[in-house]
């Protein structure tokens, strides 16, 4: 594990800008949890707070070295780089994820290289479709997905969106007593031993 002086930077990443979202909620839930979590520093990124346009640049990014003539894009490729890990809440729009959170990855590559990277969904199948498409995208960028993701049930999804608060979610605090195990305790555990084995290993 890393030291107190070497905090893992873990970026949550709000993947919708909707006006009527709900992923702000998980995210900021989650936000919440990492904060409590030793040797962590997280971090809520919105896409709301980067409003660049759909990916046309005439090179890839793979091609430009981290810098980019858009100054949006710059500041959101400086906030990437700076991460250790990701956690990026997506809902799932027919079988998918948000075309947003995919522009989102597109506009960079070599800020993603060798970070761990976990997902949260929700919608349909808790999102299970939205995070198997993720998955792919995320190891073309060589981004290290983890094995376990958080699916918000549909029960919990519905007393949450009826919260007048979108922080200190009690809903989504159930995620914690589930029948079996800790979920998020468990997603937690598996983000932050990529994190810090890709993190160490880069320093070779």
């Amino acid at each position: 594990m890393p030291g107190t002086t070497d905090k893992l930077k873990i970026k949550v990443i709000i993947g919708s800008t909707r006006p009527s979202r709900f992923s702000e909620r998980p995210a900021q839930y989650i936000f919440e949890e990492l904060n409590k979590t030793e040797n962590v520093e997280a971090e809520l990124l919105d896409l709301r707070d980067y409003p660049f346009s759909f990916f046309n640049a005439p090179a890839s990014p793979a091609r430009t070295g981290g810098k980019y003539e858009d100054k949006i894009i710059q500041d959101w490729a400086n906030k990437i780089s700076d991460g250790d890990a990701f956690i990026m809440v997506s809902p799932e729009y027919n079988h998918g994820y948000s075309a947003v959170l995919k522009n989102a990855i597109d506009v960079l590559y070599p800020e993603w290289e060798r970070k761990a990277v976990g997902f949260v969904s929700y919608g349909s199948a808790g999102g299970a479709r939205a995070i198997e498409q993720l998955i792919q995208v995320a190891i073309e960028v060589r981004l290290v997905p983890v094995y376990k993701s958080i699916h918000i049930p549909i029960d919990v999804y519905i007393k949450a969106i009826a919260e007048p608060s979108k922080e200190n979610s009690e809903a989504l605090g159930q995620l914690r007593k589930g029948m079996r195990c800790d979920i998020v305790d468990l997603f937690f555990k598996e983000l932050i031993w990529m994190a810090t084995a890709l993190k160490a290993a880069k320093k070779v």
